[in-house]
């Protein structure tokens, strides 16, 4: 297996390790104006302002960041290091990295529980999930969870009681009790799961599946999958917004987009080269798509389905998580 930071090659097609989005689903503020995106290539996090479309700070952070995730009052930034190997905590409002923490593995996913404040990282190397506590004196290693083989993305229910983590390696889903810390379910899906969405009322969820180029769906009351959708190439990670999904299709350079009531295609959206990271803004209207190979971020309108914009970032951006503010 190779390491978890991925390497260019012909096209900039990623070799090995391929990541995908798992968030957290925590609300937004409703004046959600930068964008927290890791710049794998720069081993830098870029803080861009949506609405100037400029990088507004460049915070260093070594070992090929990757994934991204928020804490519950938006004002700091938990960064995986696949390269570190380790997770870098990130003040926002400084735009200062406080703590470099090292975790054994390959930390991937990363997702933050809404209630709590706990950190989950999935070590890509290993069947496992760290649980990271918050202290006075930062993050710290609170225990592991076992879960399928090649964690990747991660997702956590708005109530703050259930982690579900796509299981590259076993084609499955793991449904986490957060208070045991103990699988309770595993959840056959697609082929290589990566990204992992859930819904605001979190009776349903989504795994991009990178081999199989489809998306399956879901129903979280009865464990089982009752859907697949059909996307482009290489699909990492899902957005919702106004009624529909949105998928990054990566080695197609596209966004498929479907319709969530009948799961049928509706469109599918041009946006720069190999696109992987996406979340929606906080009111819906927008989409946001990091594109590793073209070095943007694209910007979508979720109505229309056109990209209205084209932001420019640093060396390789991923944005594999929960990156909006």
């Amino acid at each position: 297996m190779s390491r978890p930071a991925a390497r260019r090659r012909g096209g900039r097609r990623l070799a090995g390790l391929r990541l995908a989005l798992g968030l957290s689903l925590v609300p937004l503020p409703a004046l959600s104006a930068e964008a927290v995106v890791t710049a794998q290539g720069a081993d830098a996090v870029d803080v861009i302002d949506i609405d100037a479309g400029t990088i507004v700070a460049r915070i260093p952070v070594a070992g090929s960041p990757a994934g991204v995730a928020l804490s519950p009052d938006r004002r700091t930034a938990y960064v995986t290091r696949p390269d570190g190997p380790g997770i870098a905590m990130i003040d926002l409002p400084s735009r200062k990295v406080v703590q470099m923490l090292p975790l054994p593995g390959g930390p991937l996913g990363i997702a933050v529980n809404p209630k709590s404040g706990a950190v989950y990282v999935a070590d890509w190397y290993a069947e496992r999930l760290f649980v990271l506590v918050r202290t006075e004196a930062g993050l710290r290693l609170d225990g592991e969870v076992a879960v399928g083989a090649s964690p990747s993305g991660i997702a956590v229910t708005p109530d703050g009681a259930t982690v579900l983590v796509a299981n590259r390696a076993a084609d499955t889903v793991s449904v986490v009790d957060a208070a045991t810390r103990r699988q309770t379910t595993m959840i056959p899906v697609g082929r290589h799961p990566f990204g992992i969405t859930l819904d605001a009322d979190a009776k349903r969820a989504y795994t991009a599946n990178v081999t199989g180029d489809d998306v399956s769906v879901i129903d979280l009351a009865t464990s089982r999958e009752i859907g697949r959708v059909k996307t482009g190439q290489r699909p990492y990670v899902v957005a919702l917004a106004a009624g529909r999904g949105f998928v990054t299709d990566q080695y197609s350079g596209t966004v498929t987009v479907f319709d969530r009531a009948t799961l049928e295609p509706a469109a599918r959206i041009e946006v720069g080269d190999h696109p992987e990271g996406i979340s929606a803004s906080a009111d819906g209207r927008s989409l946001y798509v990091a594109n590793w190979g073209s070095n943007t971020l694209s910007v979508i309108d979720a109505d229309r389905l056109t990209v209205t914009r084209e932001i420019r970032t640093d060396d390789g951006p991923r944005a594999f998580g929960d990156f909006l503010r």
